[in-house]
């Protein structure tokens, strides 16, 4: 038997995810998507025991909380029976409550508790969140508020000692004809260009080639904490299929002015936000959650131009992120352990079976000649003596190199322990088109030395979930991280959080003088076991996976290598 308190946070919606508090400083993530492999999959019965429990063996532990999270979908009606399933799945304490937090609640506990601030402000936006009948926290609504209304947008005064107070909430009343609050918006936006695509990434890339004054669409109307959609924004989201996106021609140019009226647009209203919300608390730092925080360039501005001194936004902001956010709910609110977890990394996936490494590479052929005819071809293992010095190599040759190491990232980008690595000097289009899939338009992110972020990147310090400017200097150096717009998304590498990665850093910058990493997700959803990452390598452009101690390579040289 424990004896500290575990809490297991559940989030039942859109990024289905399960997460286990335990004691006042660990904490373990894992989404439904790294799984399943199907990317923002939902929570649904039967995830307890199919999904959750065989990856996650800390299940099994005596629990003495289960928190859960719903949105404003229909899982909620199905609260008694996974409550249920909980029961039935795992071994909860004698009396072991099961209680429900509402979804913006539930983000905001995944953003405020683990940031370095002892007091900020607190922003949530996403599409639509709990309906007001269900909201679990205390807000001021006008009398007669229809209990149908959803929120989008919810503002906070947070401190460690005083507890979180709800200040303000914009709802909507989920009729798509009458969209409100920024993160319908941006899902329109979004839906215009790519129908039925949930990807917003795509529209921050495509927005810097288009011009946002070519359709002559106003900014969106914010009064106070509410945004609203003017009729010119309307009337372009009732024209069907006009600005879908087509990689060339007129099309693309229509969709591309879309994209970057669309940003500019988010942009501005999310900083007239934050200036709203920074008046109302007079406060120095700002935490900030929901979908719609992981609008990286507009996060950057934030960063750069609000009126915070300070912007934490976790590395798991969205719908994934909220297991996180009731597993501290629970441990905080419920059982008023003081939390010392904090989200210094992204590093929350379990703990790593040594053995799972060792039984899929010993599946695999051992050396470039080994003779094994039962599996499948185009693969063999080795264990180099100087593994970083080796993967160095092969970067510098050209190739694009897979690390699988340590505990997985919960959040929705890799920080180097799920990620492709390839030369920044370059341009890479093999790694866009062959490796990842993805078009020709998106930035891949970097990462870049402990030591070095300030002098290659427009930054006073280390930033998280931002879109920076690279300086002048350095752009035409690093072609393959730098966007048309002169931007980048860096993560620093310190020593500490990865220590192969920090190393294997070290070792590139000492051959070519450059700190700085290309750094992609590996695989979508990025790859949660051995076998996971070895199917990336295997179906795709991939040239080569680390797996520390071991290094995968493919039997058929690649010609871009000599």
């Amino acid at each position: 038997m424990t004896d500290f308190p575990i809490v297991v946070g559940v989030n039942r919606t859109q990024d289905g995810s399960i997460a286990v508090a335990v004691g006042e400083s660990g904490m373990y993530s894992l989404q439904k998507e790294r799984v399943s492999r199907r990317k923002h999959h939902w929570g649904r019965l039967g995830d307890l025991p199919d999904r959750y429990l065989p990856a996650m063996p800390l299940l099994k532990e005596p629990v003495d909380l289960v928190v859960e999270g719903y949105s404003s979908d229909t899982e909620i009606e199905h609260a008694v029976a996974y409550q249920q399933e909980a029961r039935a799945t795992l071994s909860l304490k004698d009396g072991a409550p099961i209680v429900l937090v509402s979804h913006h609640l539930s983000h905001l506990y995944s953003a405020f508790p683990p940031s370095p601030f002892e007091r900020a402000a607190g922003l949530v936006i996403d599409v639509r969140g709990s309906r007001a009948a269900d909201f679990t926290e205390h807000v001021e609504l006008p009398p007669g508020t229809d209990g149908d209304l959803l929120e989008v947008g919810s503002f906070y005064r947070c401190s460690r000692e005083e507890g979180v107070e709800c200040l303000a909430k914009q709802l909507w009343d989920g009729d798509w004809d009458r969209p409100a609050g920024l993160g319908a918006f941006f899902a329109l936006v979004t839906d215009m260009l790519w129908p039925d695509e949930e990807e917003q990434d795509r529209v921050t890339g495509l927005a810097p080639y288009g011009d946002p004054d070519a359709l002559g669409l106003p900014d969106l109307d914010v009064r106070g904490h509410e945004v609203h959609v003017p009729p010119e924004w309307l009337e372009v989201f009732g024209r069907g299929d006009a600005f879908v996106y087509e990689p060339g021609g007129g099309a693309f140019r229509r969709a591309a002015n879309l994209a970057a009226a669309g940003q500019r647009a988010f942009e501005r209203a999310l900083a007239r936000l934050a200036d709203w919300l920074h008046e109302r608390t007079g406060l120095d730092a700002l935490v900030y959650a929901g979908d719609s925080a992981l609008n990286s360039p507009a996060n950057g501005r934030l960063v750069r131009a609000s009126p915070f001194r300070e912007v934490f936004v976790p590395p798991s902001p969205h719908d994934g992120g909220t297991a996180v956010g009731c597993a501290l709910y629970g441990l905080i609110a419920c059982l008023g352990v003081d939390s010392r977890f904090r989200w210094t990394d992204d590093f929350l996936g379990p703990d790593p079976d040594e053995s799972a490494i060792e039984a899929a590479v010993r599946a695999l052929p051992i050396g470039l000649h080994a003779e094994r005819p039962d599996l499948p071809a185009g693969l063999y293992a080795e264990r180099p003596a100087d593994l970083a010095g080796e993967i160095t190599a092969l970067l510098a040759s050209g190739l694009v190199v897979g690390l699988h190491q340590g505990r997985s990232e919960s959040g929705p980008r890799t920080l180097g322990n799920r990620s492709v690595l390839a030369d920044p000097r370059y341009l890479q289009d093999h790694l866009t088109f062959e490796v990842l899939g993805n078009e020709w338009f998106r930035p891949l992110g970097s990462l870049v030395l402990a030591g070095h972020t300030e002098r290659i990147f427009d930054v006073d310090r280390p930033v998280t979930q931002a879109t920076v400017a690279v300086r002048p200097e350095f752009r035409d150096l690093l072609p393959g991280i730098t966007h048309v717009d002169g931007t980048a998304r860096p993560r620093t590498v310190e020593p500490v959080a990865t220590p192969f990665l920090h190393a294997l850093l070290t070792r590139w910058h000492e051959r070519t003088g450059v700190p700085v990493l290309i750094n992609a997700a590996l695989g979508d959803p990025p790859a949660e076991t051995p076998e996971h990452a070895i199917e990336v390598l295997r179906s795709t452009g991939l040239d080569a996976l680390a797996m520390p101690p071991y290094l995968i390579r493919k039997t058929t040289r690649n010609p871009r290598s000599g």
